[in-house]
This record gives structure tokens, C-alpha cells and sequence, in this order.
């Protein structure tokens, strides 16, 4: 058997083999057709690179193409083009080709199942190093590309219910991040309130990706089951050491921060009202079975006025960072067109849109890109998921930024 060794971090986690891993010895590790785990082991693994059989490497593959060729043209018979070997030697190591880059949704995919292992698992003794692994990688792509993060998004949270606290975890660390960096915030407590956005159902992920399936409301005793569960959550991260009192009072207070101005509110307070506006605003745009999910502008104005109908700080800061009608929402423009916003604008209700389907309702050959600042192209509407019946393609909405 030859083996070649991969470079280190050449594979990524979660990512489905196309070949088997195998140690330096030759034995078996992960079949081909399964995803990689996240575990230390796997990451250790990674760093130093793993093995694979020659014949499953595509210089292997490009060199018997080559050989077969050669054969066919010389007029070999097919007997011998079935027993043909490449003529190729593998050296220790070798350097492959680097893979192709995983498309941007297949990295916030990715993320959304490293969230799922990480929040289900909070006792684990990784656990914080794993969480703020988790922000980090995030933030990073945020950071990177930050409407396409957002488009990939809100897209995501208008689809079906399944994996709902992963998804709204991921969601709210965006909309944390996006919101305070528009408040202007230090360091220490924009990654506070990022934090409590990943942490704030600790305890009960697996319960609301239940409810979130059920097609009926939630019964008494299930709501007695979620009552509370901010106090729980910040008494379980006490328990596995964060000692950080902003993130636990924004954890706590989630729930119960109250409205009115922002100034004058101890940090706990502060963060916590913050993150009721930004966990209200997520869950207004997820659907479950039992509720269809509401359009960006419904999920605004939920937000953006308070609980006693007033207009609101925190939820006023939300809306002017990601806009009425952020990236990965929908909407309608003067004349019928119905598109996807794909980039912030100016103003919060002038964002660029691809148009999808043309004023005669049938669905374009190719997305048409719409300044809404222009006349003729204005946003008469927002759209919730259920309304635009269209299958979109958001890794192709992505080549278009």
C-alpha cells in the first residue's frame, strides 16, 4: 500500500471525505463519504497532516488519464485498458494541490454544526475554549465579508425550522457584533455581548429545537419549562468558570432588561437590553411549524418600538446597522419585481437588490442588479420567505457581490 501524506490543515472539519484518512501505518481512520468530526484528536490530526492511498490522489488520477490516452491511441485492447496502473512514484511528503475553497455558505454550514456540538455541550472541560474558538471563527468571516455573512444569514433563518438555536446563536453573534460596532463600543464589551448571544439558551438548545419542530403552541408546562431559563443559563457558564459579570448580567437580564434609554444602565443591564432587541429581532425572522416566519420590515418594527409602543434605543441601533431591509431579505420594487437584498445601502431603506422574478411574475434567466436610490426601482414592500416562490441559490447570489 503507498500512502501520501496531505499538508497540514489542508482538510477542514465537518468536511465529508472524498477519499479515506489513514495513519502513517496504513490504518483506516475516517471512510470516504463521512464528515470529519470536531474533536481535538481529528484537529491534532489535521495540523500534522494525514495519510491517503496514492490511487486516491488526483495526481494519480491525472497521471492514469494520461496513461489510458496514450493506450487508446496506440490501439490497446480492453482488457489491458481495464488493468492499466498509472505510471506515478508518490514521495514523503508531497505537496497536493490545495483544495478548492469551500463556498461562503458552506462555511457559515459548517459553523452552524460547530455551534450545535459546542452549545449542546456545555459541560464538556473544552468547553470556553471551544466557545470563543467559535466566536473568533465567526467574527473573523464576518469581519471579511460582512454583508454576504449576514445575506447567508437571515436567508438561513427564513428556511425550515431545524437547528434553531444553532442558527439563532449564530445569527444573534452577528447582529451583536454588527450593532455595537455601530454603537461604537470598546473591545471588551462588544465581545461581552457576543458571548451571552452564543450563551443565552445554554441549558435548553435541545428543548427549542424541539418546540421549534411542534406543530401545535407550546403547552403550559413547556412554558414553565423555558420561564427562567436566562437564570439558569448564567448560573451554568458560573459553574464552568466565566467570571465575566457583563456576560452573565446580559445572559441573565435577556429576558427581563426593560425598556427606556441605554445611558445610565449598569454593563449587565446594558448588554441584556440589547440582547432582547437583537433575540426578539432573530426569532421574528425564524419560522417554527406552527408559524410562518415574518418579513424584515415586520421583525423591524417589532424591535424598533418598545413594549410600551415607544420608539426604542436599542432596537433603533439594531435596525440602523443592518438597515430596514438588511442583506438575505426580501422584497418588492415599483413596477412587481421581487428580488433579494444583497448589499447595504446608504440608508437604512436603500440597500442593492437582485431582482428574481420580473413584473410579470415569472422568474428571470439571470438576477438583475437594483440601486433602490433610483427612480422606478424603490422598495415598495418586504417580503416574508413564504411569499417569493423561488428556490434561491445563495452561493450564485454570492458571486454576484
Amino acid at each position: 500500500m503507498e500512502l501520501v501524506q496531505l499538508p497540514p490543515h489542508s482538510l477542514r472539519v465537518g468536511q465529508v471525505l472524498t477519499f479515506s484518512l489513514r495513519d502513517a501505518a496504513g490504518h483506516l481512520l475516517f471512510a470516504s463519504g463521512h464528515p470529519l468530526p470536531d474533536t481535538p484528536q481529528v484537529r491534532d490530526l489535521l495540523a500534522r497532516g494525514p495519510f491517503v492511498q496514492a490511487h486516491e490522489t488526483r495526481e494519480y488520477q491525472r497521471a492514469l488519464a494520461h496513461k489510458l490516452d496514450t493506450m487508446m491511441l496506440q490501439g490497446a485492447s480492453l482488457s489491458a485498458l481495464a488493468n492499466a496502473k498509472a505510471e506515478y512514484k508518490p514521495t514523503q511528503p508531497m505537496r497536493l494541490t490545495p483544495p478548492t475553497a469551500p463556498a461562503h455558505t458552506a462555511i457559515w454550514s459548517d459553523l452552524q454544526w460547530h455551534a450545535q456540538q459546542v452549545l449542546r455541550d456545555p459541560r464538556r472541560p473544552d468547553f470556553l475554549v471551544r466557545l470563543t474558538q467559535l466566536q473568533d471563527t465567526a467574527l473573523t468571516r464576518l469581519t471579511q465579508q460582512p454583508d454576504a455573512s449576514l445575506a447567508t444569514l437571515i436567508h438561513d433563518a427564513g428556511l425550515e425550522p431545524e437547528r434553531y438555536s444553532a442558527r439563532h446563536a449564530l445569527l444573534s453573534l452577528v447582529l451583536a457584533e454588527m450593532t455595537t460596532r455601530q454603537l461604537g463600543w470598546g473591545e471588551g464589551r462588544r465581545r461581552a455581548l457576543g458571548l451571552a448571544a452564543l450563551t443565552m439558551n445554554l441549558g435548553i438548545a435541545q428543548q427549542q429545537d424541539q418546540h421549534a419542530l411542534l406543530t401545535e403552541t407550546l403547552a403550559p408546562a413547556q412554558r414553565e419549562q423555558l420561564a427562567g431559563h436566562g437564570d439558569r443559563a448564567a448560573s451554568l457558564l458560573l459553574e464552568v468558570g466565566v467570571t465575566d459579570e457583563a456576560w452573565l448580567g446580559a445572559v441573565r437580564l435577556h429576558h427581563d432588561a426593560g425598556p427606556g434609554p441605554l445611558a445610565g444602565r449598569a454593563d449587565g443591564e446594558l448588554l441584556g437590553r440589547l440582547l432582547r432587541r437583537i433575540d426578539l429581532y432573530g426569532a421574528r425572522l425564524s419560522p417554527r411549524r406552527n408559524r410562518r416566519a415574518l418579513s424584515a420590515a415586520q421583525a423591524a418594527r417589532a424591535v424598533y418600538l418598545d413594549e410600551l409602543q415607544r420608539p426604542d434605543e436599542a432596537g433603533a441601533a439594531l435596525i440602523k446597522a443592518i438597515g430596514l431591509y438588511p442583506p438575505g431579505s426580501l422584497v418588492r420594487l415599483t413596477g412587481g419585481e421581487e428580488g433579494m437584498v444583497l448589499k447595504r445601502g446608504h440608508s437604512a431603506n436603500e440597500p442593492i437588490v437582485a431582482a428574481l422574478v420580473g413584473r410579470s411574475g415569472t422568474p428571470l434567466t439571470v438576477p438583475v442588479l437594483r440601486d433602490t436610490r433610483l427612480p422606478g426601482q424603490t422598495i415598495t414592500a418586504s417580503l416574508a420567505p413564504h411569499e417569493i416562490r423561488l428556490r434561491i441559490n445563495m452561493d450564485a447570489m454570492l458571486k454576484l457581490y
